[in-house]
């Protein structure tokens, strides 16, 4: 008997920073090694997605010309964070049919190329499966179910803000990766950052496969 096939999901990059400590701008338009951060993710998050990639990004939508796919401003005022943008995409992916949307920040270029499928393995019951390296969970690469979408505008009309604390309300699961020969969550926060991302370039092939475990919450 051949395996069930786990249903296409959207991918979600989230781009809504504002980049203070880089000195303001896009960072996911910032360059290494000759491709743009955000390239460099699309090329990574684009074949684990059967349902499509989508853009999180408030302003002139113009300035992503080249992503291949829709650009989805925050659908609630006053820009929230992250969690705004993670609700436009459970939105979009509600509206259009798609149950699950696998979030990822849109400066972290070295993204495991089995991160869709083993956060679909770590997934719980109608819950949020999240990815973690080392001791560190990130709350803003993540699987989550589309019907949750509904939960998370209440949540942010409240004036809630909190990713973790939202994961937290729900049934949640971590899928692990090793931060060895180095960490594929690596994002890029400072110059000194993006400097060190330079370094770590020749190596992310092997940690885009790196390995890891599950677990629950």
């Amino acid at each position: 008997m051949s395996e069930a096939v786990a249903p296409p999901v959207l991918g979600l990059i989230l781009a809504g920073g504002q980049a203070r400590r880089m000195g303001g701008g896009d960072k996911p338009l910032l360059r290494l090694g000759g491709l743009t951060l955000l390239e460099r993710v699309v090329a990574r998050l684009a074949p684990q997605c059967g349902a499509g990639l989508a853009l999180s990004a408030n302003g002139d939508p113009a300035r992503f010309s080249g992503f291949p796919g829709p650009i989805l401003p925050d659908p609630v005022p006053d820009q929230p964070g992250p969690l705004a943008g993670i609700l436009a995409g459970l939105e979009h992916a509600g509206a259009r049919g798609i149950a699950r949307v696998v979030s990822v920040s849109g400066d972290a270029p070295f993204l495991p190329e089995d991160l869709v499928a083993r956060l679909q393995a770590a997934e719980p019951q109608g819950g949020i499966a999240l990815a973690a390296s080392g001791e560190r969970r990130h709350y803003t690469i993540a699987l989550w179910p589309s019907a949750l979408r509904d939960d998370l505008r209440a949540y942010l009309e409240r004036g809630e803000r909190r990713v973790g604390a939202f994961i937290d309300r729900n049934t949640a699961a971590v899928a692990s990766w090793t931060v060895q020969p180095m960490d594929p969550f690596l994002n890029i926060n400072t110059p000194e950052d993006l400097a060190a991302a330079e370094d770590a370039a020749p190596r992310s092939e092997a940690a885009g496969r790196g390995g890891g475990r599950s677990a629950g919450k």
